[in-house]
């Protein structure tokens, strides 16, 4: 008979982080002063376009005035959408932000106004508070009686003590279950929500710390609970007008908000919520949370757009609307009227404008020192420099950026460790830029099977 053996492979799984174009901001980079630092939490030079959002910042941070409107306005590859994700960063989890595309409007089962309206009240947050009574005591002894045969109901006894009193509760077989699944043990201080029966488990009384010698080095030890066993907190939760929108628009409720598809919300709904969030705002149970909608490419929306986003601003239930673009004077899409950055003249004077400019070589420089941190490369300092080049003569920050990881991969082609310039120089014959791409176009202009030259107008030239 044959001996089969088999060998088992243990591998270490880890966590892949994906690395994205702005994952390497952190915030705005501003001191307490909101004076911009050349160089802080991912953010370089653009210190003026900073300082201003940081002013922006503070606005929604105090959250007392609603429908305000921001622009950022620049030429492509300056740290528009960077300098979004900064104050997304900065606001942190509890300010609602939403990020949406221009382009999106028109791609979703929805009318363009139902879903502008629905990304505006996913960015306004609404914080209720709510009481509830908690049990917070030290575990002194689990007693759980359980059938002779096995099977049944299983009871038992829990005996809690706190500084100052000590009682026994009837455990049935949910709260036993509750309890097996935590682990919880004597000597654990534990909190018992009694509406829902959660258990949360605190750490470790100090009156136990020496009954083990072996302790794991997780352990956390709290003080015994003071008081009473019985206590009422304060719990507060932090939900979108939006997902509750869905909660009251749908049949299945809660479970709404994991079908996906929402559909068009009827106004009348948004209306009673509104009324409802008003008279607990009033009796002091909600707290109205002015986020952010962050609209890139905003020139991408068309007119009825914009006529709904003048409309939007003057809601007292409105966010700080953020929107980035790249066009200069051009056509407002749905018409034939040409405006600056592509939007409508009365929408542009109810928006603040930041304008952000091109960086200088030594900002270059850092931006891509930064990004190779970011992305894990190793390259040397005249590599460095001649990227710096690349991105100045090609005037694009984007294109030294993709280089990167490009030349990293040559690099290790070749099995090294550090991307010389060798590599980059590699990477760049590889991928050519922009304007390399139109001088390609107009030396084989009559390879292809269209190539129309406007005798006009000065775009090509600009290209060039």
């Amino acid at each position: 008979m044959t001996d089969v053996r088999t060998q088992s492979e243990v591998k270490d799984i880890t966590r892949i982080e994906r690395i994205g174009a702005h994952s390497h901001i952190r915030g705005l980079g501003l001191n307490d002063e909101l004076e911009a630092k050349p160089v802080s939490q991912g953010m370089v030079g653009q210190t003026a376009a900073r300082k201003a959002m940081g002013i922006i910042l503070k606005i929604i941070q105090h959250g007392k005035i609603a429908g305000r409107g921001v622009l950022i306005a620049g030429p492509p590859g300056t740290g528009k959408t960077a300098i979004a994700m900064g104050l997304a960063m900065s606001l942190g989890d509890e300010t609602p932000f939403t990020y949406l595309s221009g382009s999106e409007i028109f791609s979703l089962e929805m009318s363009k106004t139902e879903a502008l309206t629905q990304a505006f009240r996913k960015s306004i947050g609404i914080r209720i508070k709510e009481e509830t009574d908690l049990i917070e005591a030290e575990v002194v002894e689990i007693q759980i009686d359980r059938p002779a045969s096995g099977e049944g109901i299983k009871m038992g006894k829990l005996t809690l003590k706190s500084t100052d009193m000590e009682s026994t509760f009837e455990l049935g077989q949910k709260m036993i279950d509750a309890l097996t699944k935590e682990k919880i043990e004597s000597g654990d201080v534990i909190t018992i929500d009694k509406a829902t029966g959660k258990i949360t488990r605190l750490g470790r009384s100090f009156a136990r710390s020496h009954d083990f010698d072996a302790m794991g080095p997780n352990a956390r030890f709290v003080q015994c609970p003071t008081g009473d066993i019985t206590k009422r907190k304060e719990v507060v939760h932090t939900v979108s007008l939006h997902e509750i929108d869905v909660i009251n628009s749908r049949s299945q409720g809660f479970l709404a908000l994991f079908a996906g598809d929402t559909g068009e919300i009827k106004q009348e709904v948004r209306e009673q919520i509104n009324t409802k969030v008003a008279g607990w705002r009033e009796e002091g149970k909600a707290e109205i949370v002015p986020g952010v909608l962050f609209i890139d490419e905003v020139h991408m929306l068309d007119i009825e757009c914009f006529s709904f986003l003048n409309r939007a601003l003057e809601d007292d239930l409105s966010p700080v609307l953020l929107v980035a673009t790249n066009r200069g004077i051009t056509t407002i899409r749905g018409t034939e009227f040409q405006s600056p950055h592509g939007m409508p003249v009365d929408l542009l004077d109810r928006l603040l404008i930041i304008t952000t400019d091109k960086y200088s070589d030594l900002e270059l420089e850092k931006i891509l020192q930064i990004r190779c941190e970011e992305e894990d490369v190793d390259i040397d300092e005249n590599a460095l420099k001649l990227l710096v080049k690349i991105g100045t003569k090609t005037d694009s920050l984007r294109y030294a950026i993709q280089i990167i990881m490009s030349a990293h991969l040559v690099c290790q082609k070749r099995k090294g460790t550090q991307v010389t310039i060798d590599d980059v120089k590699r990477s760049y014959m590889l991928f050519i830029d922009t304007k390399r791409s139109v001088d390609f176009l107009e030396e084989y202009k009559n390879e292809f099977m269209f190539h129309h030259i406007d005798n006009t107008g000065d775009d090509d030239s600009s290209m060039r």
